[in-house]
């Protein structure tokens, strides 16, 4: 059975996903959640579900991110994971850091990579005209959001979409998306995990 770290900086829901379905013949169980932000809600949720929980804040140290890096491998050595999933965590990890899990550690973003790495991915679908969205969960590398793609879920670009809108459609498929992927990499399968969208018409014109 595989112990599972999450890490996280905010309201913890893709982290709820997927404490929620690590059960029955799952291949994997949360071992521990930690955050980045005092106080994150994150944190109170996965109390509730029974998960330990641990804040490292970023901020004492400034610039310093291989301090930072030590304090947070610290809080997770008290777990002993065998396996790292960033869930809304907004802080880059060093290549050192990434280093040391590599092949371990896992990420959900909220675009169809490679398009749209970084921050402001729905607005910049919008942007583009694009007549989908969705997330992507990839293993963790030292480039960011570059690293092998392990699973992709779409939605449509619907007429009068903003940013919000889409968002929200995407963050459900999130939901599905993430435990899916967690499932299988936990049983040593890296074959991707590829999600229709939910049964909508696609913008077809803008």
């Amino acid at each position: 059975m595989k112990r599972v770290g999450i890490l996280i900086s905010g309201g913890g829901s893709n982290m709820v996903a997927l404490v929620e379905s690590m059960t029955g013949d799952h291949p994997a169980r949360p071992a521990i959640v930690v955050s980045n932000v005092p106080g994150a809600g994150g944190l109170a949720r996965a109390a509730a579900l029974g998960i330990p929980t641990a804040t490292v804040d970023h901020r004492p140290y400034g610039g310093d991110r291989a301090a930072f890096e030590a304090a947070l491998g610290t809080a997770l050595s008290e777990a002993s994971p065998d396996l790292l999933c960033l869930a809304g965590f907004m802080r880059i990890l060093s290549p050192d850091f990434t280093g040391a899990w590599a092949g371990r550690i896992l990420n959900i973003h909220p675009s169809l990579l490679p398009k749209y790495p970084g921050l402001r991915t729905h607005a910049r679908a919008l942007e583009a005209g694009d007549a989908e969205a969705g997330c992507t969960v990839h293993e963790v590398t030292a480039a960011l959001d570059a690293g092998p793609i392990l699973g992709q879920a779409r939605v449509p670009v619907l007429p009068g979409d903003t940013a919000d809108a889409l968002a929200a459609r995407v963050l459900a498929m999130e939901h599905r998306l993430y435990p899916a992927v967690l499932r299988r990499f936990a049983a040593c399968d890296r074959r991707p995990v590829y999600l229709p969208g939910p049964p909508q018409t696609p913008m077809t014109a803008r």
